[in-house]
């Protein structure tokens, strides 16, 4: 959410391929693209402030994996505090209360935690009997419509990049309005993000731990990606005196996202370095040892196959993201060189009757 309402390229990603099938006039978009990212950055100063308000021994009972503080309540206060973080069992068991809920261990993932976070600010502003729970799931329900709106709109967005690849093979498949190419993309698309959903859920160190750091990396590259996009476009309409407003974020979030690339790629700590991780876990498993969280082979062999598969997704980012850098450069430094403008649209489409 911090992320996103900051410099987002899923929303980049999103307003430029289904946003504009949903205006029916183009004078429309500057106020739904910025007010949307307005409303973006707000989600984010909530969560910043809800996360600010939360007790720390309530945030780490909730954000750590069962398999590193423990099950029960008592294991989980033990461990917490043990970080640094003094929390009693009986103060875990109180927030679930209040909030109408049996337990508030290991719910990772940010939501739990936002609702928390804001249902506490709410009650405090609006006392009364059983306000915790009614605030905490009306939280719950307000993120609810971002995420399941998020996991829609992704997926159509795949679901038209998918097509359109598979449709350089078999062009019925580029067909938008055939339903049978259209659920075949989407069951493709589903599988392929449910399957890394799944990967997440096995592993012993929890999927926070997993699939976070890939998206850190991968939503800030789409928006430096779209940043050196726009940054073209202004070249080629002749605008160069703007360029700057597209060009220094660009600079910037390249610097950030790649860097943190090679690190999650080559660190030497098994903390920070996916393939040090696959290697630790895996003389581990020569030696025939079997290292927590794990408990067994089998979760030995999840915690190295989603470590090498973090690091080939995040080579492929990084390849993705300095192919799209030499072609901008290329293309930019063309136009530059032109007097007149070489950007082109394409014609005018009425949209068919419903």
């Amino acid at each position: 959410t911090i992320a996103c309402g900051a410099v987002s390229g899923f929303h980049a990603l999103i307003s430029s391929g289904t946003t504009p099938k949903l205006l029916d006039n183009e004078t429309n978009a500057r106020y739904i693209g910025y007010g949307g990212m307005l409303m973006e950055s707000f989600v984010a100063i909530m969560a910043m402030v809800a996360a600010s308000v939360i007790e720390p021994g309530v945030y780490f009972a909730m954000n750590s994996p069962a398999a590193v503080v423990g099950g029960d309540v008592v294991a989980v206060a033990t461990a917490v505090s043990n970080w640094g973080f003094a929390i009693t069992p009986e103060a875990l068991q109180a927030v679930a209360h209040d909030i109408g809920e049996t337990t508030i261990l290991a719910r990772a993932g940010g939501a739990p935690t936002l609702a928390v976070g804001i249902a506490q600010i709410l009650h405090s502003v609006l006392p009364g009997e059983n306000t915790m729970a009614f605030w905490y799931h009306f939280a719950i329900l307000f993120e609810a419509l971002f995420i399941l709106t998020a996991v829609d709109a992704g997926t159509r967005a795949g679901r038209f990049m998918l097509q359109d690849l598979l449709g350089s093979f078999v062009p019925a498949l580029k067909r938008t309005e055939s339903w049978t190419a259209n659920l075949i993309a989407t069951a493709g698309c589903v599988a392929m993000w449910g399957w890394l959903l799944y990967q997440g859920v096995i592993d012993p160190l929890g999927g926070i731990n997993t699939l976070w750091p890939l998206f850190g990396i991968s939503n800030q590259m789409l928006a430096g990606i779209a940043l050196m996009l726009g940054t073209v476009v202004l070249i080629k309409m002749k605008r160069q005196r703007y360029v700057w407003v597209t060009m220094l974020p660009a600079v910037w979030l390249l610097i950030c996202t790649t860097t943190a690339g090679f690190i999650k790629l080559f660190d030497a700590n098994p903390a920070i370095g996916f393939l040090s991780l696959a290697k630790k876990y895996s003389d581990a498993l020569a030696n025939g040892q079997i290292l927590a969280p794990a408990k067994d082979i089998t979760q030995m062999q999840h915690v190295i196959f989603n470590a090498y598969t973090n690091a080939t997704l995040t080579a492929l980012f990084l390849f993705v993201v300095f192919s799209i850098l030499f072609y901008a450069l290329k293309v930019g430094i063309a136009a530059w060189g032109k007097k007149e403008r070489t950007d082109k649209e394409s014609p005018f489409q009425a949209l068919p009757d419903a």
